[in-house]
């Protein structure tokens, strides 16, 4: 590792209005060094990030305080096109992708190849002609640099969510002169064996001498390959120390001011009641989702169970909730408390009852422009008219006393329920998408990745709220995660998915190898017919 410093943030301060958001910050990343940025959602880490790359939220509400220099001259970029000029690039947690556009396109965009022509020779080079050949060429490297097979023609659009995390970190990897890369939450939408691949990728990276600055909040991760870490909590510097001094424990508490005990402690992992009513029947269920298809899947959940859906990204564990919210077209038979539901029509599952929290909570689950309260409303105002007045109105104290309740019970961080959703952390978005399914008061939540890039203190508090939701009000709750440990600290069942099919259902307690044979699709014939004997209970 070099001893270059490449990023020093000296002294940094920011404040929204009297909102005082960072107090006095400092950090330091060496060349070839990963430096751990940490923190609760809210702590502090993506404004700091900001004022890096010279956002214009920051230079539009006054600026910041203190000091930031690139391999010792001292900067203040006006806009990201600055930072990225001056070599630091950013895999962003929520993608910065165009849909329309191919993966070869969005991994090239802002430095597409192009050959001259006769008109442009004459008059400029903006008549020159995309040299999509070299482009393809390029892209494909960077693809296959971190393990992608991706074909680069495909249209971003439709593409399973980690896919597209793999086509933003390739479109960084492809940039010239880089020097420092910044990963936010790089591995929040990839399962276990594709985080390992992405760590692998950055350690190669970190070897080349690029300085990486790496926010996650899976802290074995950190302990794996990061060499020093900044510790944040409420916009204060809490730490900076390497990371070999310290453990997952003292990190945690770190974070969070308290002592942390195990996710998951609180559930019980328990056999759903034999006496107990089949809430969901799932049969010979299809789903047309690109990337993540589903052929065929039958399964059957209990009243006040947690049912678990977990496999590799785009094999077709995300297609079946978004098959039967009616998202994504599907043929089969789904029975909501022994009624059939009409799986053609949008909105059908909510009145039956089935609140649904996406995986892509800007895409799906969140008006951004909207403030925290509306959104946690207008599901409900549209299917059960709960906050309505007898005039059909919106009763605003109805509203606003159940948003500030809301905001209490999930830990929220915002200014008040004002605040657009938009401008809440990767994190409290997603809480406003869980409260928002919760209001709906629903006889079946479906949660598809309910964690992804949220930090430990509010991973535990979401998980043990979903148990108490089963343990105290019977909910029944589908709950599709990327993270196999957190199935397993949660889950009753655990249906694993590969190429469309469920392989196995296994309980939480079953073997490392079990589940490991099954996210291989190991034996599929075979071991699908054990998920069928076991879809009931």
């Amino acid at each position: 590792m070099s001893h270059e410093v490449v990023l020093q943030m000296e002294g940094v301060g920011k404040k929204y209005g009297e909102n005082a958001v960072l107090k006095n910050v400092s950090l330091q990343v060496k060349a070839g060094e990963i430096h751990a940025l940490l923190g609760e959602n809210g702590a502090g880490k993506s404004t700091l990030m900001n004022i890096l790359f010279g956002m214009s939220v920051i230079h539009n509400t006054g600026g910041y305080e203190g000091a930031v220099k690139i391999s010792g001259e001292e900067v203040n970029f006006s806009s990201p096109n600055d930072a990225i000029t001056a070599g630091i690039g950013m895999v962003h947690q929520e993608f910065m992708l165009i849909p329309a556009f191919t993966v070869a396109e969005n991994i090239k965009l802002g430095r597409e190849d192009s050959t001259p022509t006769i008109l442009s020779k004459v008059f400029g080079h903006r008549l020159e002609r995309l040299d999509e050949k070299k482009m393809a060429a390029d892209a494909r490297k960077s693809l296959d640099s971190i393990g992608m097979s991706i074909e680069e023609h495909v249209k971003v659009a439709g593409l399973p969510i980690g896919y597209m995390q793999f086509v933003e970190i390739a479109r960084e990897i492809d940039k010239l002169g880089i020097k420092l890369l910044v990963f936010d939450e790089p591995t929040a939408v990839l399962t276990e064996s594709e985080a390992t691949q992405l760590l692998s990728v950055m350690k190669s990276i970190a070897e080349k001498g690029i300085a990486i600055v790496f926010i996650t909040h899976r802290l074995s991760e950190v302990m794996d390959i990061a060499d020093s870490m900044t510790v944040l909590r409420d916009g204060e510097l809490i730490v900076s120390k390497s990371v070999s001094d310290t453990s997952m424990a003292e990190i945690a508490e770190l974070m969070v001011g308290r002592t942390i005990e195990n996710i998951g402690a609180h559930a019980k992992a328990q056999e759903a009641a034999e006496h107990a009513a089949v809430a969901v029947k799932v049969e010979d269920f299809y789903v047309d989702m690109p990337g993540e298809k589903v052929n065929g899947v039958s399964f059957e959940v209990k009243q006040g169970e947690i049912f678990g859906i977990g496999g590799m990204a785009g094999q077709g564990k995300v297609g079946i909730p978004n098959g039967m919210s009616g998202l994504m077209p599907s043929d089969g038979i789904v029975e909501i408390f022994g009624e059939k539901l009409n799986l053609s029509k949008l909105g059908a599952a909510m009145e039956q009852g089935v609140a649904f929290v996406s995986e892509d909570r800007k895409g799906v689950g969140l008006l951004l422009e909207e403030d925290i309260a509306y959104n946690i409303m207008f599901r409900n105002m549209a299917i059960r008219k709960k906050f309505l007045s007898p005039f059909g109105l919106l009763s605003k104290g109805k509203t606003h006393k159940h948003a500030n309740e809301m905001i209490k019970v999930l830990d929220i961080r915002c200014r008040s329920w004002r605040q657009k959703a938009g401008t809440l952390s990767g994190g409290n978005q997603q809480k406003v998408c869980l409260a928002s399914a919760l209001t709906m008061e629903p006889r079946v939540l479906i949660v598809s990745e309910p964690t992804r890039g949220i930090d430990i203190g509010a991973k535990e508090l979401i998980l043990n709220y979903m148990t108490k939701l089963r343990d105290e009000e019977g909910l029944t709750i589908i709950m599709v995660s990327s993270e196999l440990a957190e199935l397993r600290s949660l889950c009753d069942r655990i249906a694993i998915v590969s190429e469309g099919k469920i392989v196995n259902i296994l309980p939480p307690d079953a073997p490392d190898v079990e589940f490991g044979l099954a996210m291989s699709a190991v034996g599929v014939g075979e071991s699908s017919k054990s998920s069928n004997s076991e879809g009931s209970v």
